[in-house]
């Protein structure tokens, strides 16, 4: 790890007394920082060493104010607890102190007994909208919700990874009390809860820190957003290891999702970032780190972090389940039974594996917790970076589907689960912002620019018809139908999804700890029985038949068959077959017959 000098700073605006609040900005390439509150004072910002410009002031939680740079540019603060309405607006002092928690006892829930529900807030009502939600997903077996990206971004419809103010919740979702209420709420529901934070790159509207703390950003390397963050600088390092820091102790988060980590330039820094956040941990709190990292660095799984979300075991799901093979899919079209069943069996598909640009990817998983990864049918990507945002209820036989709902919510890894899912929602979800003037033209044009490559999308006029990001309605096309879901839950889509989470619990959960996999069969094509060995001894057995035709297979005795995906109408056919589009879950006793096999 790099020698960094030690930073003691605190960026932002901190309650340090009664009505004293101490302003720290990092401008190493301005002259003079001035704090210009909304009253019409000002206060000159005394400079120091290293770039950082500080000043202290008399001034009550809620005082409005921004930075002046050089006499000229004012600009929010960068680390802005709170902004009175916009990325361009004002920022706000905020007293996190203040907030008078009612599970203050609240010490989280241990990794293994994670089930996870992806939410964007803006869809389900806001941080007051997300708490209706609560005691449906309690009941429903969720154990976790994860939201995405809240950070402050420009205008008020936005998928969140266009946050340019990582400290702030944005001001349309409510205020930092609202979202304190909102897991204070979660918490008295026994429900943990997660945030997506996006520490590769800030968004396009709203970020002035080029005109003065350029060392943010090495420009000798890019990511697909530009210039990549410089996290060799102390200053920025601390800039996101104390945003992590907030969000965990000051908002009592009990987790974090790290997006896109492959596009961050520092080898070391996420691992600094887990020790500090572990240092901080105090004795007996579980707190859940989480990666979205296309390298599968295996190695990270080991250093502080719990799990990553495996994209290659959505990947190999999805083209078994809709035959589609463009794009990123292209690289799980050959062999994509037997890359399924590497997941299975093994974590990750890709582990040092030559991908379709020539390149080694990954690193070997074998040996890690099957906990140690996420696993998906859907998650905002998957669905939203489609070109019309459908799901897979409209892509896949529904019977496969619900074979593959089996896999997901009965396999040792960890099962995360889109907002809608539960009931099979049919409404789309499509990429959307609130961008205005020519970066509103320019993402417009973009996104309809990515699918070119696609067969479907040869044709300009069809290109024309992907919705328009920057348009309501394609927010509100967006929204589940969440005032319906009183007629879905006795549906059985609810379920299922019940049945299968209440398995989970009572039959698997016990036994993911000291999990460990153990093998895997390729019955035949979209076909594959998974063993996995439990902490106790006993086998966790999932024979998948993504196909409609029956194949040969060695099927544990009924007595062990826990869940068939067909139904509890259904029976096993034959011993020695596996039906079409049939997932069935089964536990073998450690001293059954066979289990050592």
């Amino acid at each position: 790890m790099a020698d960094l000098q030690p930073v003691t700073k605190t960026h932002g605006a901190i309650r340090v007394g009664d009505n004293l609040t101490r302003f720290a900005l990092w401008a190493p390439d301005a002259t003079a920082v001035q704090v210009l509150f909304d009253d019409g004072e000002t206060l000159a910002m005394n400079a120091e060493a290293d770039g950082w410009y500080v000043a202290e002031a008399q001034c009550d939680a809620g005082t409005a104010y921004r930075y002046k740079i050089n006499d000229d540019l004012e600009v929010p603060d960068p680390a802005s607890r709170a902004q009175q309405s916009d990325v361009h607006s004002a920022s706000v002092v905020v007293d996190h102190a203040s907030y008078p928690w009612r599970q203050a006892q609240w010490q989280g829930r241990p990794w293994h007994e994670a089930v996870i529900y992806e939410v964007h807030v803006g869809l389900m009502g806001g941080f007051e909208g997300v708490m209706k939600h609560l005691p449906r997903l309690e009941a429903l077996g969720i154990t976790a919700i994860e939201l995405m990206p809240i950070a402050e971004f420009p205008g008020d419809r936005n998928w969140g990874y266009d946050g340019v103010l990582p400290y702030a919740p944005e001001h349309a979702y409510g205020t930092p009390d609202q979202l304190k209420a909102l897991i204070d709420k979660a918490h008295e529901h026994g429900l943990m809860v997660i945030l997506d934070v996006v520490y590769n790159h800030f968004g396009p509207d709203g970020n002035f820190l080029h005109a003065y703390a350029k060392g943010f950003f090495n420009e000798d390397k890019h990511t697909p957003w530009g210039a990549a963050i410089d996290f060799s600088k102390p200053q920025v390092r601390e800039f996101f290891i104390g945003n992590a820091l907030m969000w965990l102790f000051d908002y009592r988060f009990d987790g974090l999702r790290f997006d896109a980590v492959h596009a961050i330039e520092s080898p070391d820094f996420l691992q600094d970032m887990a020790k500090r956040i572990r240092k901080a941990t105090p004795a007996g709190r579980h707190i859940w780190l989480n990666l979205e990292n296309e390298h599968n660095e295996a190695h990270l799984l080991q250093q502080g972090f719990d799990a990553q979300w495996n994209d290659d075991g959505h990947n190999a799901l999805h083209v078994l389940l809709t035959g589609e093979t463009e794009a990123y899919y292209e690289d799980y079209a050959q062999d994509t039974t037997g890359k399924l069943a590497r997941c299975l069996g093994e974590g990750f598909v890709y582990q040092g594996h030559v991908n379709r640009h020539g390149e080694k990817r990954g690193e070997p998983s074998g040996h890690l917790n099957p906990t140690s990864f996420v696993l998906f049918l859907q998650n905002h990507d998957q669905i939203g970076n489609r070109a019309f945002g459908e799901r897979l209820s409209q892509l896949s036989p529904e019977p496969a589907l619900r074979a593959a709902t089996t896999l997901l919510l009965a396999s040792p890894m960890v099962p995360l689960m889109f907002m809608g899912d539960e009931w099979g929602a049919s409404e789309p979800f499509q990429f959307f912002t609130s961008f205005h003037g020519e970066l509103a033209e320019a993402v417009r044009n973009g996104r309809r620019s990515e699918f070119k490559a696609f067969s479907a999308f040869q044709d300009p006029e069809r290109r024309a018809k992907i919705p328009d990001p920057n348009a309501k309605a394609t927010f509100d096309a967006s929204r589940p139908a969440f005032d319906q879901f009183d007629q879905h839950q006795r549906g059985p889509w609810v379920e299922l999804y019940v049945q299968l989470l209440s398995l989970r619990r009572r039959d698997l959960m016990p036994g993911l700890p000291g999990a460990v996999f153990k093998s895997v069969t390729v019955l035949g094509e979209k076909a594959v029985s998974a063993r996995w060995k439990l902490g106790d001894g006993s086998i966790w057995q999932i024979d998948l038949n993504l196909n409609e035709h029956p194949v040969a297979a060695t099927l544990p005795f009924e007595t062990y068959v826990l869940f068939d995906s067909r139904g509890s109408a259904a029976s096993l056919e034959a011993s020695d077959t596996l039906p079409g589009y049939t997932a069935l879950v089964s536990r073998i006793p450690a001293d059954a017959p066979g289990a050592s096999q």
